[in-house]
């Protein structure tokens, strides 16, 4: 099975010779990938070199020329490198792109924490109007990046990882799915998060929603799911935990409830390690997302 990364260079590149509109802005990463669409789109593939500033400044400006840019590199140099570029040359401007990070929160670990971006997610929170698609499979990968590029101009992240989920799910762009029903309480599963919530949630009465999208928040859905299962909430986010609180609190304002947000915590991991054990320490893997998941459940369970 090819990666997302992968799946990113075939899909945008067969979407460049479709689609006069669209543009791709790269700053070296992922460059070899696309020589082939360069060659055949000289004028709409732009390298800029090792410069992250001017990577989102290029695109914003292409988009000002009415043009659809996807603008590509690792999630560190992509959102939190030149953050007030997104603000200003995208937000500020009015203008609408597509952001495809590649990366995430420990993805390579061998690169350091220079090369992780758990907060990335959350820092785009601080702005308005960006959807954020946090894709689980490759296929996944693909059907929301086709419906970013679609997107008219709105301001769409799509974040893309190594990790991946045993097989796709249908994905549309815009709503959480029901995986499992269940009373005992609700476990949002956020992209490649999901097999590990479901292994580790195996056996459980508790109700599994399934999150590509995780920006517009599905509030509909977590309304739905909390009626029929007790008012308990667990976010498992591939990024940093607790991303999404504020959202699911706001969903469920009109109820007494309670939110749990799992994910990548705030303590730098200063050894290199592999993806899964990032994982595992930040109890991640299936035997750390049941045990947290358990507890925080008990009390509801226990009635």
């Amino acid at each position: 099975m090819d990666t997302m990364r992968e799946r990113f260079i075939s899909v945008t590149s067969r979407q460049l010779d479709e689609d006069p509109r669209l543009a791709v802005v790269l700053a070296e990463i992922t460059m070899d990938g696309f020589l082939p669409a360069q060659r055949r789109h000289p004028d709409r593939v732009v390298n800029v070199g090792i410069r992250e500033q001017l990577l989102i400044g290029v695109g914003g400006g292409l988009a000002l020329t009415g043009l659809r840019p996807v603008v590509h590199t690792f999630a560190s140099f992509l959102v939190e490198r030149p953050f007030e570029q997104v603000k200003l040359d995208f937000g500020h401007q009015g203008t609408g792109g597509v952001l495809v990070s590649a990366g995430g929160s420990y993805d390579w670990p061998a690169g350091g924490f220079t090369h992780m971006a758990p907060g990335d997610v959350a820092l785009l929170d601080t702005l308005d109007g960006w959807t954020v698609h946090v894709p689980g499979h490759p296929d996944e990968a693909e059907a929301l990046l086709r419906h970013a590029y679609a997107a008219g101009d709105d301001k769409v992240y799509v974040r893309l990882s190594q990790q991946s989920n045993a097989a796709p799910r249908a994905v549309d762009g815009l709503r959480f799915t029901t995986v499992r029903e269940g009373r005992a309480g609700v476990v949002v599963a956020v992209g490649p998060m999901l097999d590990n919530v479901l292994a580790a949630t195996e056996g459980a009465d508790l109700t599994v929603l399934y999150a590509p999208t995780v920006r517009p928040f599905d509030d509909a859905a977590v309304r739905r799911a909390v009626a029929r299962s007790a008012p308990a909430v667990v976010l498992v986010e591939p990024y940093l935990a607790g991303t999404s609180a504020a959202a699911a609190g706001s969903a469920l304002a009109h109820v007494p409830h309670r939110v749990r947000g799992l994910g990548v915590g705030r303590a730098e991991l200063r050894r290199y390690g592999t993806m899964e054990e990032h994982l595992a320490a930040h109890g991640l893997d299936p035997a750390g997302l049941r045990e947290r998941i358990n507890a925080f459940l008990a009390p509801d369970a226990a009635h």
